[in-house]
């Protein structure tokens, strides 16, 4: 099993900056990538980034590719999500996944074994 806890997140103003943190435990030795999604009300959840777990290759959405970035400490099992020039269409709960697959990186949620609890982020116009 690998537990997710996230943290960040909160208010901001367009254009502000905000960094979220989604710290592992357990069996980390089994993840292979970690993935940042994000759901907006009345929206499905929608991928956003994704990191591989050992060789920091990393992938984004193309709505959020140049404002964010995804970024690992594996000394912390920490994976972090630094957003900047944020925009009032980034407000969602966002969330950060796990996956053990050894399949690949996933941009879909069936991809992922394992959730944080999610966290708000919300930017002002």
């Amino acid at each position: 099993q690998v537990q997710l806890v996230q943290s960040g997140g909160g208010l901001v103003q367009a254009g502000g900056s905000l960094r979220l943190s989604c710290a592992a435990s357990g069996r980390t030795f089994s993840i292979k990538y970690m993935g940042w999604f994000r759901q907006a009300p009345g929206k499905e959840r929608e991928f956003v980034a994704a990191i591989s777990w050992s060789g920091g290759n990393t992938y984004y959405a193309d709505s959020v590719k140049g404002r964010f970035t995804i970024s690992r400490d594996n000394a912390k099992n920490t994976v972090y999500l630094q957003m900047n020039s944020l925009k009032p269409e980034d407000t969602a709960v966002y969330y950060c996944a796990a996956d053990r697959s050894g399949w690949g990186v996933s941009f879909v949620l069936r991809g992922y074994d394992y959730w944080g609890q999610g966290t708000q982020v919300t930017v002002s116009s």
